[in-house]
């Protein structure tokens, strides 16, 4: 069994835990993810199956699209509302503020990563030292916000959706808006809603994965490992070119303009994702079966 699964991973789990039921219920060690949520969040987690599982790294540095809650008025330990409060403020923002506060965010910026997270820090995670009530330094890292679109008020909290880069995180932006607003805030919701070709459409309930797999039939449910770099042309190559590529080994291609291509032999079979540069061709990872 070889693919990728669009998982609808529902509140309350941990990546891990949806990793640990699905290599159950699909009997296949060899899964991952390709990218954590915490357990408050929901939406699209795509895991990563049998032979696929080479293609996480790819997934781990696409952008991702959230949908976010902002609850004003607070600041937590956590940076969102499943933590310990830590201040309560008055809040004397309209909503022009927090649209205007939203939009600075657009670029390039440094954020510096929550304690409770799982960054590792000599040798140990940040939420290791949290729990034990010690700090550390940390280091602000660069995340690039491609798009924010101010959604309103749900009840309560501010909605917002948000498009970033690998190693954003939300929670941070909602407390960073709280301190550019004066207001603190915290995260009260998050849900995925796409993680680079997939979109929460496409995502599938762990309910139905299941059923699908009590039947024998949830290998119908995968999606092909090419379908991750469908933003790239394919390629179909000769024999000749086709056993280089099996091989590892670079070849030229003229007549190929520079680019990162999807290579297939003539039977359709993936073969492998590859840099057209000057003339050759560079393997960049190999898919085809060994």
């Amino acid at each position: 069994m070889n693919g990728i699964l669009i998982v609808d991973k529902p509140e309350g789990w941990t990546s891990h835990d949806v990793v640990a039921k699905l290599r159950g219920a699909l009997k296949e060690k060899r899964i991952g993810h390709g990218g954590t949520l915490d357990p408050m969040a929901t939406g699209v987690l795509p895991l990563f199956v049998g032979r696929g599982t080479r293609a996480v790294e790819f997934m781990e540095a696409a952008d991702k699209e959230y949908e976010a809650g902002l609850r004003l008025g607070i600041v937590t330990n956590t940076q969102d509302t499943t933590g310990l409060v830590l201040e309560e403020r008055a809040v004397n923002v309209s909503e022009e503020d927090i649209k205007a506060a939203l939009l600075s965010f657009l670029g390039e910026s440094e954020q510096l990563p929550p304690l409770y997270s799982a960054i590792k820090v000599k040798g140990k995670k940040l939420y290791e030292y949290a729990r034990a009530g010690k700090d550390v330094e940390r280091s602000p890292r660069k995340i690039y916000i491609s798009r924010a679109e101010p959604l309103g008020w749900q009840g309560e909290e501010y909605r917002f959706r948000i498009v970033c880069s690998k190693g954003t995180y939300i929670r941070t932006i909602c407390h960073d808006l709280g301190e550019k607003l004066g207001c603190g805030a915290a995260m009260s919701y998050l849900r995925r809603t796409r993680a680079g070709a997939y979109s929460i459409n496409e995502a599938l309930s762990l309910e139905k994965i299941i059923e699908a797999a009590e039947k024998g039939q949830a290998e119908r449910l995968l999606r092909k490992v090419d379908s991750l770099f469908s933003e790239y042309p394919p390629l179909r190559l000769d024999s000749g070119r086709e056993r280089i590529c099996r091989n590892g080994g670079s070849f030229s291609a003229d007549d190929i303009k520079d680019g990162t291509y999807r290579l297939y032999n003539q039977g359709s079979e993936f073969l492998a994702l590859a840099k057209a540069e000057k003339g050759l061709i560079k393997i960049i990872k190999s898919f085809y079966e060994v």
